[in-house]
């Protein structure tokens, strides 16, 4: 895959620029080592991206939320639940952490979250909320269009959820 490189002015653009869902799929929540990719498009449709979502098999606190714009750029990406993530200049930064497009070094540099757009990361359901927010420069109030599956098919969302889970029956 040919690798894109942006100037920061067309990532910034491309960062602030509205985002609304493509078409009418409602996607479930991925389950443990699982993954989804919710096509995504400008207001104007002259842009395309792509929302991922996705958590790690074994560490089930582990995952990553990234907005790409043009097919392949990560424009955006969230980190949690990993290792603290060590920077081209040798800062490190904790993990839960936000990486942002940086010309000439794409997303290879990590900053702490905004604490005022992510309101409460030990729950991951509202962080993809607040996510999706940022992502979409707030053109997306709510991800109705992705279901919190989770706890009723016995794939926690949360450090809480994951202590105080039981079975959920549907009658």
């Amino acid at each position: 895959m040919a690798e894109i490189n942006l100037t920061q002015t067309e990532a910034d653009l491309l960062i602030a620029m509205p985002k609304v869902k493509v078409n009418n799929q409602v996607w479930d929540y991925p389950s443990f080592g699982g993954s989804i990719s919710i096509p995504l498009t400008s207001t104007d449709k002259k842009e395309n991206f792509i929302l991922d979502v996705s958590r790690s098999h074994i560490d089930l606190l582990k995952g990553k939320y990234q907005n790409r714009g043009r097919q392949v750029v990560v424009l955006i990406r969230l980190d949690f639940g990993g290792a603290p993530h060590r920077n081209p200049d040798g800062t490190e930064i904790c993990c839960l952490h936000l990486h942002l497009y940086r010309e000439s070094y794409g997303d290879k540099w990590a900053v702490e979250i905004p604490k005022e757009r992510f309101v409460n990361c030990a729950d991951l359901w509202q962080t993809l909320q607040d996510f999706i927010r940022y992502c979409t420069n707030g053109s997306n109030r709510f991800p109705w269009w992705i279901e919190r599956t989770g706890i009723e098919n016995g794939t926690p969302l949360s450090a809480g959820e994951i202590l105080s889970y039981s079975p959920v029956s549907r009658t």
